[in-house]
């Protein structure tokens, strides 16, 4: 089982230190598109990561474009933002399929977000509010795929005894 996540220029090292532990632990992919508001060896992003780095996949790309090509023709991509008319868990996602997520600051920008409406996911929040932390958005659209492809290739850590310790 395989997801790929997909941050379009990122700004805040913490964040993408938190989004590459939540991929380290799922077996996700993480891919990087430039321009980075951070340096890749920045410690604050690693500290976020704390000792996960070797576990994880990770790709840098100029644009977006080079991504798409990458990711080939059949790749499917699911675009998460505040303006998106559908739900993230009306989407039915796939073994392979690309969540992808803009800046911290401003989102994706709107040119991708209106080429591929369709494919435009909302994570519903309280109407008055901007938007939500962006490792928290990739870490709740990250499990609700996982949950609708049954977990394949995760385990659990903890096992329950019964006893009440």
């Amino acid at each position: 089982m395989l997801l790929n996540i997909v941050l379009v220029e990122p700004e805040i090292p913490q964040n993408t230190g938190n989004i590459a532990r939540t991929c380290a632990c799922t077996g996700a992919h993480l891919h990087l598109v430039k321009p980075l508001g951070f340096e890749l060896d920045d410690r604050k992003m690693k500290r976020a990561g704390l000792d996960y780095w070797p576990e994880l996949n990770v790709r840098l790309y100029e644009n977006f474009d080079e991504v798409r090509a990458a990711a080939g023709p059949e790749a499917r991509f699911w675009f998460f933002t505040t303006k998106g008319s559908k739900r993230y868990t009306d989407a039915q996602f796939r073994d392979g399929d690309y969540l992808v997520f803009g800046r911290e600051t401003h989102g994706l920008p709107e040119p991708l977000l209106a080429a591929n409406y369709e494919r435009c996911l909302r994570i519903p929040m309280g109407a008055r509010l901007r938007s939500l932390n962006l490792s928290n958005s990739v870490a709740i659209a990250v499990y609700e795929a996982l949950r609708q492809l049954d977990f394949t290739g995760l385990e659990s850590q903890g096992h329950l005894t019964g006893r009440a310790d």
